[in-house]
């Protein structure tokens, strides 16, 4: 739906202090499995407003159910995670400008929490009821890297019977993910008897021997949709040492189940070869992530419908619908028709010098505030006005 001239207004006139909550949610530091202390600042900031029954999980989700959400009523789930990339303990350093706040973390994905935050409380302040069942606005945990989706799992695995749509603010620069990038992410160790360089030569390097692992890895051309890296090696002791023992970080990704099966597939198979010539290999799973499984493509295509035309009222230009690795992956891999949608403009994203363009931040509430509203009761006269 359009959004009414009250909505549009209340946008508006709340910038500034949209803009203040953004520089002080963006100083918390929290890095993926510790987000405790935004769980705890959005839980008091949302209890201020109003909201009842808001909760943090286990898996530290802070979680606002807002209508009819027990029992088998239908939900619609609305998240934007509260972790960052960056390991940092202590407040985040944050510099702005006339045209951009600079911070680490600051659009992904404090500008999301922030959209999210900002629509819950004129849901709260309207006293909105959902137009069926409930509506779970989500400040969700552990998305980034080894976080493994771990807040998008548990809010599945809690309600995911009962969700019907899922969205995700978490993206910016006009796209939008529809389609589900799956991954698999192991730590690989390889051991040998190793020895003294001069003394011992001639027993097996597990340098040497990882290097040629790596070497049977990089052999495989990938299939459609699928790509591979090695981003991590480590081994040995000393220059004058053998190498007993060296490690690796791989994944593959892939958009399809198919590719992903090859993939692991050819992982299997390299892993064995070396193990059949008598070398311990270890391999730890520290990462998987599904792709898209059967979603109802008519839902699908609706939801992407309603988000184009958000973007075009409020950004002046289409959306780009790409496939990506967010917290989607998981409802997308189990057929819930799921979206990840933008809400900003900015750059520098997982680096420090990221940064967001103050002047896209309230074209981009807008445009989650609009999505929002789609699944509530709206009065008559606001609808007349929108």
């Amino acid at each position: 739906m359009a959004l009414s001239k009250k909505m549009i207004e209340y946008v508006e006139e709340t910038e500034r202090e949209a803009l203040d909550l953004l520089v002080e949610l963006a100083k918390i530091p929290a890095p993926s499995n510790h987000e405790e202390k935004r769980a705890a600042f959005c839980l008091e900031w949302l209890e201020r407003q109003g909201a009842e029954g808001v909760y943090v999980d286990e898996a530290l989700n802070l979680v606002c159910p807002v209508g009819d959400c027990g029992g088998a009523s239908p939900l619609t789930v609305f998240m934007a995670h509260s972790d960052t990339v960056f390991p940092d303990t202590e407040e985040m350093p944050l510099k702005m400008d006339r045209s951009a706040i600079h911070c680490p973390g600051v659009g992904d994905d404090t500008a999301g929490v922030v959209a999210l935050l900002m629509s819950v409380r004129y849901v709260l302040r309207e006293k909105l009821v959902p137009r069926e069942g409930g509506v779970l606005f989500v400040v969700n945990s552990g998305e980034e890297g080894l976080g493994n989706l771990k807040g998008s799992r548990k809010i599945v695995e809690t309600y995911g019977t009962q969700i019907r749509h899922f969205y995700s603010i978490d993206g910016w620069n006009g796209n939008i993910t529809s389609v589900a990038v799956g991954s698999q992410r192991f730590h690989v160790r390889l051991k040998t008897e190793g020895g003294h360089s001069y003394l011992a030569f001639g027993n097996r390097n597990a340098i040497a021997h990882m290097a040629s692992l790596i070497d049977s890895l990089y052999a495989l051309k990938p299939p459609q949709g699928a790509t591979y890296n090695v981003g991590m090696i480590q081994g040995g002791t000393s220059v004058n040492t053998i190498a007993q023992d060296a490690e690796i970080l791989y994944e593959f990704r892939a958009d399809n189940m198919a590719a992903m099966e090859q993939m692991q597939k050819h992982f299997d198979a390299c892993i064995e070869y070396y193990r059949q010539k008598g070398i311990t290999i270890q391999v730890e799973i520290i990462g998987e992530r599904p792709c898209t499984g059967d979603v109802d493509q008519t839902e699908e295509a609706a939801m992407m419908e309603r988000a184009n035309q958000a973007h075009l009222a409020y950004f002046g230009k289409e959306a780009n619908f790409v496939a990506s690795s967010t917290d989607c992956n998981i409802p997308l891999s189990l057929g819930i028709p799921s979206l990840c949608i933008d809400s900003f403009m900015g750059g520098g994203a997982h680096s420090r010098e990221e940064y967001v363009l103050i002047d896209s931040l309230m074209p981009g509430r807008k445009l989650v505030m609009d999505m929002i509203m789609h699944y509530f009761q709206v009065p008559q006269w606001e609808e007349a006005n929108a």
